[in-house]
């Protein structure tokens, strides 16, 4: 088999598992939940709230939320940089207007490296709870956008992969970030 036959196949499997971690039509209840889940690794939410924390709090959580917030946005740029190199499009659906409209490409996920990256990031901070709990909800936030067909498991699983090593990098960096904006920790 030729490189270009052997990553057909293996994207054609990879679709076929995807359709079948979709939720079907008339499953309303979970539909819901799975959009609230899905939504809440937005980088917009996400941000604001750590906006929040750390104009309202001193200390390490303010310390933290700084940082977290600053990572976010080197993901970002990172996976859209990596979407528009790979060019992948999403899974056909209606669930997702929205992500559809504003960025049609679904490789990598920039929700589960989100995540994930912040989960490695919490146990960097040493906050294993917070580490363990968005480790959790990262998991069930990249299936959730599986189910409702704005991913293929592969994009999440290459977003899980993209949000470990970025989550190493930037726990490394700490102390040039700390260094290069002092205001701001």
């Amino acid at each position: 088999m030729r490189d270009n036959e052997i990553l057909e196949t293996l994207l054609a499997l990879d679709q076929k598992i995807s359709n079948r971690l979709r939720i079907r039509e008339g499953q309303e209840l979970l539909k819901a939940l799975l959009s609230f889940l899905a939504h809440s690794g937005d980088s917009w939410y996400i941000e604001m709230a750590l906006f929040l924390i750390w104009f309202f709090t001193k200390g390490k959580a303010h310390t933290v939320s700084a940082y977290f917030a600053g990572s976010i946005v080197i993901q970002a740029f990172i996976v859209i940089a990596i979407k528009f190199l790979i060019k992948r499009e999403r899974p056909q659906g209606s669930w997702g207007t929205v992500y559809r409209n504003t960025d049609p490409h679904s490789f990598p996920s920039g929700h589960a490296a989100r995540a994930i990256m912040l989960s490695v990031l919490a146990f960097s901070f040493n906050l294993p709870l917070i580490g363990w709990v968005t480790l959790l909800w990262g998991i069930l936030l990249s299936f959730a956008r599986v189910a409702l067909g704005v991913h293929y498991l592969v994009d999440i699983i290459a977003g899980w992969i993209i949000g470990i090593l970025l989550g190493f990098l930037m726990a490394s960096l700490k102390p040039f970030f700390f260094a290069l904006f002092p205001f701001a920790f």
